[in-house]
């Protein structure tokens, strides 16, 4: 390198010297892409916000969106060049609405391959024999390190400055149930009941899966799902889907069902006044006592379950697929 710059200031002219050193020092060409990306969605953000927030919810709004997803699937496309995987579809930009008003705003900036077959083995995307919406078994979102990274100090209080967000270290965001929650497109919470004993891959440097299971209240009585999330040259990939069979305590589940028994009883006793607002007061929230119990106890006896193993074997096929390698 030194023996050609040498060559270089012998032979041109300093002006040409100027422009190679400003070339050399340039942004990479993937970084400039990703800050062209941005820019682009950002303005589409704004854009399609503001026609949605006047009420203008039309078809012209809907061609404002349908442009502004193409173009970032195919900048997307371009950054990330990845090839496609046997059972899934073509991939699509993980971005399902640009209007910060609409549920699954925010979402991780990346490219998904979604399961051409649901969990019952139907074709997905279209309604199966019993007339219900087949859902993906799979999915697979593709990112690189440095769009991660920016998606993490986007989503610093995304919640609020008093709520628990998503760290900000990308290991430990990978590991937070609150991270799948935001960047994951699903309708619902994400719940970590346990890792998963994944062997790493030796391309990667970082790798981690997770037993988990998703409610839009109390935590769910099984894990029905496992995420996967690995690092590898410079890319962030997440695979997640439902496993079979699930993974489930009922010894747990009985911890939980005690706690609500007594909680009923307590709010049964109030209302009767055979106890008075002070008392019932001391026994705190019973049902979040019981919850807090319940996944203790899940997460202590899970890995004893023999569904347990089958949800790492399945973990670790997504985690093949993720990757791309056979």
């Amino acid at each position: 390198m030194h023996k050609a710059i040498t060559t270089i200031i012998g032979l041109v002219a300093p002006l040409s010297l100027v422009a190679a050193i400003s070339s050399a020092t340039a942004a990479p060409p993937t970084r400039a892409a990703e800050d062209r990306y941005i820019s682009a969605r950002d303005a589409a953000i704004e854009k399609i916000s503001a026609i949605y927030d006047a009420g203008n919810r039309d078809d012209a709004a809907r061609k404002a969106e349908d442009a502004a997803s193409a173009d970032l699937e195919a900048q997307m496309r371009a950054i990330l060049d990845e090839p496609t995987r046997d059972g899934f579809g073509p991939a699509r930009l993980n971005i399902d609405t640009f209007s910060r008003g609409d549920e699954g705003f925010g979402l991780l900036d990346g490219l998904r391959f979604d399961a051409m077959l649901g969990k019952n083995g139907e074709t997905a995307g279209q309604d199966g024999a019993d007339g219900k919406y087949v859902e993906p078994k799979a999915h697979i979102i593709v990112t690189t390190q440095t769009l991660f990274e920016r998606w993490l100090r986007a989503h610093k209080d995304w919640w609020g400055k008093n709520s628990r967000n998503v760290p900000q270290q990308i290991g430990a965001a990978l590991k937070d149930e609150s991270f799948y929650t935001q960047a994951i497109s699903s309708g619902s919470a994400v719940v970590n009941f346990n890792s998963l004993p994944i062997v790493r891959p030796t391309a990667a440097s970082f790798a981690y899966a997770m037993l988990a299971g998703r409610t839009q209240s109390e935590i769910p009585d099984a894990a029905d799902n496992v995420f996967v999330s690995v690092i590898a040259n410079g890319k962030v990939y997440i695979a997640y889907g439902s496993i079979d069979p699930k993974v489930q305590v009922p010894a747990c589940l009985a911890i939980r069902t005690s706690y609500n028994n007594k909680a009923e009883q307590a709010d049964d006793d109030l209302r009767s006044e055979k106890i008075d607002r002070k008392a019932y007061g001391k026994l705190g929230d019973l049902r979040q006592k019981g919850e807090d119990a319940y996944k203790r106890c899940f997460t202590q006896n899970a890995p004893k379950q023999p569904s347990f193993a089958e949800a790492t074997r399945q973990a670790e096929r997504l985690l093949t697929s993720a990757l791309n390698t056979r």
